[in-house]
């Protein structure tokens, strides 16, 4: 029988599908595509998704080595410096590694303890878990519309 632990990290990894693998067919020039009149590029979709997972890593699960300038977040907005398609690329490769890493230390009964922040107040880590991978695949929709019908 597999931990809770396990069957999240599934759901997690399953679900995270819906943005990794569109990294294998984005090119340098998508990272400046947008929508219309929408402020975030690919590139600082790729950035952000990289940083709320770190964020994630430190503050949900309290992972204190994890080290984050979750600039996406301070700045609210795309300031156009997201344009380096291989350092975005291992940005979410690493912030995936580091909160798996984390995550896979989780015990069944972590899952229930609760944490708060400012974000979305008082949660479970298990409902907190559910924030990041709605928050990644929300993200991915986004990239996928932009790469499709941006300029």
């Amino acid at each position: 029988m597999k931990t809770k632990t396990e069957i999240l990290i599934e759901l997690w990894v399953e679900a995270r599908t819906r943005f990794s693998n569109q990294l294998e067919n984005i090119t340098q020039s998508d990272l400046t595509k947008t929508l219309g009149d929408s402020p975030n590029s690919v590139g600082f979709l790729l950035r952000h998704i990289g940083d709320v997972e770190l964020l994630f890593a430190k503050n949900v699960f309290g992972e204190s080595t994890v080290k984050v300038m979750a600039k996406t977040v301070i700045d609210k907005r795309d300031t156009g410096e997201w344009t380096d398609l291989e350092a975005l690329k291992s940005y979410v490769s690493d912030s995936f590694e580091q909160l798996k890493s984390i995550v896979e230390k989780q015990t069944d009964e972590d899952w229930e303890t609760n944490i708060v922040t400012k974000e979305f107040g008082t949660k479970t880590k298990a409902e907190a878990f559910g924030r990041i991978i709605s928050h990644t695949t929300y993200h991915a929709g986004q990239l996928a519309i932009i790469n499709k019908y941006g300029l």
